[in-house]
């Protein structure tokens, strides 16, 4: 494609972009420890763009917006990896080094970054992989007056968000609508529903494709719970010990299975991956003035394969140097094929196995390290920062690729600003751990989900990788309960989409109020885009919808910040 000669890296462009994407990193580290996943950041930081860049400083051009965008969500990104694996060490009560973690975290962002660069050109020119998400913000970049208005919706999302949590905190508003009262139903239904426009607008963002997650929880505490209590399956009948003894195994192992089936059905994806990096020799030649040099990138990757050396190292001394440089070696060789088919999935359908291929590097290092739980989650931590940011990187890519970028800017702009996404994540977490009410501060466990509360942080896909590091070290794990739910898991994934069996694992341990919340928002978005039509929603609900999630996200932040500060006077 022919490269434009306009304003592109410059500094209000990187500004911009690392503020946009430390706020965004640590508003969905909250919505991942409370909704089980996140959300990708480039819409927002591309709309937010415009206001800024266009309106305000009166010089923004669409490649600077990309640049913009490009790093907001090359630091964002790092939360998804971080809300999978690494709050499973503080829901364990296992000790651990801060700082390997921290440097490992941003090792794996590096690498990410450095394996698939090379693919650059095989997928987006090439093969032509789609990239749903890449493709929606270039048509964002492509049209600054829409980018304008919805802005305002998304500003607008955010003050009712923010408002809301404002006056729940106040007593003004309850937390939680006891629908199960009002209709008079079964105390073990658990039907209640969360005053969170969080849930709600996560819902609307996903419509149809996000409602397993509402019937995965239909599921657990309509039909299961019922026939739990008739059949006597639970010695109590409260909601409480029948989630614990029964209902959060299953959706364990339906969440676990589903996401190891989704690795099985990513095989094509494996093949198609190996075949471009065969082509890639024919062709690296007419690539090599839009990529950074191989010289840079093979350096990179030695730099940060040393970083994660030194992490393990310092993690386990007592594991040796040799068993250290293997772990960091066999890492480095998951994330680089774990990376292409993270990447190839999301070109052709913007899903991506991420947490079950972090699972098996999890499995993996508890087999080299004979069940070392720190070193275990740390390769998982890495692996799963990385593969987030491969597949970041070629959406940004071919968002740069339709808009007329130049790929080595994008992809300079990306390494210099990756690194920061995990540091701050790592520091939400830590930060939500401490200032949550009731111990642990989060996780399923908490007094915040067991009563209910507004301030429930499940951490779903933290508790699964617990259950499952635990189950491999203890042997004592309901063994029959998750063979069943994984085997539930497994065949809702061959369901035409490939997330069926992981979106109905989440719901089934997520809090009922939360889910229940989401799938009233799914339904609106199709009563929306029944009446109004779909192009319609993504100009306006679309953005008004991600004003929610985000404002509520920040809102309850500041709140734990303005804990921090009391508690230090």
């Amino acid at each position: 494609m022919k490269q434009n000669l306009y304003r592109e890296i410059t500094p209000a462009g990187l500004v911009l972009g690392v503020f946009q994407g430390i706020v965004m990193t640590m508003a969905f580290t909250y919505a991942g420890l409370k909704l089980g996943f996140t959300m990708a950041g480039s819409t927002i930081a591309a709309i937010l763009g415009f206001v800024f860049l266009k309106g305000i400083l009166k010089k923004g051009t669409i490649v600077e917006n990309n640049i913009n965008q490009t790093v907001a969500s090359a630091i964002n990104i790092s939360s998804a990896g971080i809300i999978f694996t690494f709050p499973a060490l503080l829901l364990m009560g296992r000790p651990f080094p801060l700082l390997p973690i921290i440097l490992a975290s941003v090792a794996g962002s590096f690498l990410g970054i450095m394996v698939i660069i090379p693919m650059r050109r095989q997928m987006i020119e090439l093969d032509r992989l789609r990239f749903p998400t890449g493709t929606a913000v270039s048509t964002i970049l492509m049209a600054p007056g829409a980018g304008i208005q919805k802005a305002k919706l998304m500003l607008a999302g955010i003050f009712l968000s923010s408002v809301t949590v404002i006056l729940i905190k106040a007593g003004l508003l309850p937390g939680e609508l006891k629908v199960g009262v009002w209709f008079h139903l079964p105390s073990y239904t658990n039907t209640v529903i969360a005053l969170s426009l969080m849930n709600f607008g996560a819902g609307l963002l996903a419509g149809r494709p996000g409602l397993p997650l509402a019937v995965g929880g239909i599921l657990g505490w309509w039909v299961l719970s019922p026939v739990a209590h008739r059949m006597g399956w639970v010695a109590q009948l409260s909601s409480g010990s029948f989630y614990t003894a029964l209902l959060r195994p299953l959706g364990i192992g339906v969440l676990i299975g589903g996401a190891l089936m989704g690795v099985v059905i990513s095989l094509p994806a494996i093949k198609a991956a190996l075949g471009s990096l065969s082509k890639m020799k024919e062709k690296s030649s007419l690539a090599s003035a839009e990529e950074l040099s191989s010289g840079v990138l093979l350096w990179s990757m030695v730099l940060s394969l040393a970083v994660l050396f030194l992490a393990t190292y310092i993690t386990a001394p007592q594991q040796g140097v040799l068993l250290s440089g293997a772990i960091a070696v066999v890492g480095t060789v998951w994330i680089a094929l774990a990376g292409i088919i993270v990447a190839q999935c999301t070109g052709m359908t913007d899903m991506s196995p991420i947490s079950g291929l972090a699972l098996i590097a999890v499995t993996l290092i508890l087999a080299m390290t004979h069940k070392h739980t720190v070193l275990a989650i740390l390769v998982g931590t890495t692996v799963c920062v990385a593969i987030s940011q491969c597949a970041d990187m070629m959406q940004d890519l071919k968002t740069g690729f339709l808009v007329g970028a130049h790929p080595r800017r994008q992809q300079i702009s990306q390494i210099a600003f990756a690194w920061i996404g995990p540091v701050v994540s790592i520091g939400t977490v830590l930060l939500l751990w401490h200032t949550s009410s009731g111990a642990p501060g989060f996780g399923p466990q908490s007094a915040a989900c067991l009563h209910n509360a507004p301030g429930c942080l499940p951490a779903p896909q933290a508790t699964a990788l617990k259950a499952m590091v635990e189950s491999v070290i203890h042997g004592q794990a309901p063994v029959g309960r998750y063979l069943a739910g994984g085997l539930l898991g497994g065949v809702l994934s061959l369901v035409p989409g490939g997330s069926l069996g992981v979106l109905v694992g989440l719901a089934m341990y997520l809090p009922f109020s939360i889910t229940l919340g989401y799938g009233l928002g799914c339904l609106a978005n199709m009563a929306v885009v029944s009446k109004k039509g779909k192009g319609w929603f993504e100009d306006k609900g679309v953005p008004f919808a991600a004003g929610l999630i985000v404002g509520e996200a920040l809102t309850e932040l500041t709140f734990s910040f303005l804990i921090i500060v009391r508690s230090l006077n």
